[in-house]
């Protein structure tokens, strides 16, 4: 594995499972120092014994807590080198705007965009001070186009994670930091395992529409943060980073 991440500070929310979990091992396989941040103990202390890494339990909705993953991200490894902006929800009851509540609106718009407001807003001045950082938002490609499934509040947060990333790319380029957006198509992750198991139809019909015909593997995805973390990718900021299997290129998909 190639070494581009030698010496980098790397703090992943949502690093328990999933794009997290893959991504963490990736950027520790490229060298990367890795701080795990997660809600649940078990699943995030568990993955940051896998990579040598540190474990932080933090609710990334609290600025209190944001600001000091950071600032003990610092404190341990001495910079903040990476922001892997991951931690989200995609709950049953954000469905139809028909049918969907204003408190499970404001819940996810919370965890999703919200927590990468606050991620963001804490990890710029530490990079500032560097002159060189790169954040990755984890934002969706319902940012880019309509779901086939609604799920109002997860597609306009992740509308507003790649927006938001687009303006803060562009705001700070000239001082050394970096902010991309990631779009992944559907991901083999829990999250989805989850739907499959209480709505299978549902989740079949998110499969129809993916031109490489089959779901990303979670691996596949860290692969693609891991490029935008390094320097490989040192010429690009404020993008949208679509990695979703062909589905926001494709206007009917050959059976």
């Amino acid at each position: 594995m190639t070494q581009r991440l030698t010496g980098r500070v790397a703090v992943i929310t949502g690093a328990g499972s999933g794009i997290g979990l893959a991504t963490a091992k990736r950027f520790a396989s490229e060298g990367a120092k890795v701080v795990c941040v997660d809600m649940n103990e078990d699943s995030g202390k568990k993955a940051a014994a896998e990579v040598d890494g540190l474990f932080i339990q933090a609710d990334v909705t609290d600025e209190d807590a944001v600001r000091e993953m950071y600032e003990t991200a610092v404190r341990e490894f001495g910079s903040l080198d990476i922001a892997f902006n991951n931690a989200g929800i995609s709950p049953p009851d954000d469905d139809s705007i028909l049918t969907t509540g204003l408190d499970a609106w404001k819940r996810v718009q919370e965890v999703n965009l919200t927590s990468v407001y606050l991620c963001c807003k804490y990890a710029i001045p530490h990079m500032q001070r560097q002159g060189k950082g790169s954040i990755i938002n984890t934002a969706s490609f319902v940012a880019v186009m309509g779901a086939a499934t609604s799920q109002i509040s997860y597609s306009a947060s992740k509308g507003g994670v790649l927006s938001m990333s687009r303006e803060l790319g562009v705001q700070f380029a000239r001082e050394g930091v970096r902010i991309n957006a990631l779009c992944p198509g559907p991901v083999n992750t829990p999250l989805l395992q989850e739907l499959f198991a209480k709505d299978p139809e549902r989740a079949a019909r998110r499969l129809v529409h993916i031109p490489l015909g089959r779901f990303a593997e979670p691996e596949e995805i860290a692969a693609a943060v891991a490029f935008l973390a390094s320097d490989d990718s040192s010429f690009m900021t404020a993008n949208t980073f679509l990695v979703d299997g062909g589905i926001s290129g494709a206007y009917v998909t050959p059976q």
